[in-house]
């Protein structure tokens, strides 16, 4: 997208270029740690970020974008390009899931942001299948950790790879949905969609 509109188309064709050739360059001499790019959803944009290993972060806008990628260069390298073609199997998964044509998601992960016992619920969460839903206290004991509820609620909101491990189907005892990164009503949403199909 051209972002100046002073600019012309062809200086627009020929930023794009130069774009494309520093994305092979940059992989080719080993120099791209993290590939990024965006991609329009139901539940608004998300930011979708890879290392060699896998998909490292999936971001709402309400996180900001930018201090997302600012984190990652931070903790993870700087050096971080958008990339979109890295990145095209987990846009195209994420297709088929908003259009009810994938309920599980085959994406090698990287989660390398998830330590300790955050790093074992977000393990668990990808055994909760699809329309189903959890609590915060069924996963603490699932995980060994009976009375770590609330522990279990911050990693689920530090959950690295929202809607791809899926946090939204843990919900509190009272059926109520709790919080989410992307918003209570975002998580609704999720659980209303799935629970659709």
């Amino acid at each position: 997208m051209n972002t100046n509109m002073f600019a012309n188309p062809d200086e627009s064709a020929i930023l794009d270029r130069l774009h494309t050739q520093l994305q092979f360059a940059a992989a080719a001499e080993g120099l791209l740690d993290i590939a990024y790019r965006t991609v329009d959803t139901p539940i608004g944009a998300l930011l979708l970020a890879r290392t060699d290993q896998g998909l490292i972060r999936v971001a709402f806008a309400v996180e900001g974008h930018d201090a997302v990628l600012a984190m990652l260069a931070d903790t993870v390298s700087p050096r971080i390009l958008r990339a979109p073609a890295r990145l095209d199997d987990t846009a195209r998964q994420l297709d088929e899931y908003f259009t009810h044509q994938r309920t599980r998601f085959d994406i090698a992960v990287d989660l390398r942001l998830a330590q300790g016992f955050r790093r074992s619920v977000i393990e668990h969460l990808r055994v909760i299948g699809y329309g189903q839903r959890e609590t915060y206290a069924e996963v603490a004991a699932a995980v060994g950790s009976p009375k770590a509820v609330r522990a279990v609620g911050t990693a689920c909101a530090r959950n690295p790879l929202p809607v791809v491990i899926p946090c939204h189907r843990v919900v509190r005892s009272d059926g109520s949905p709790g919080q989410y990164a992307g918003g209570a009503a975002t998580k609704l949403t999720l659980l209303d969609f799935e629970g659709a199909a």
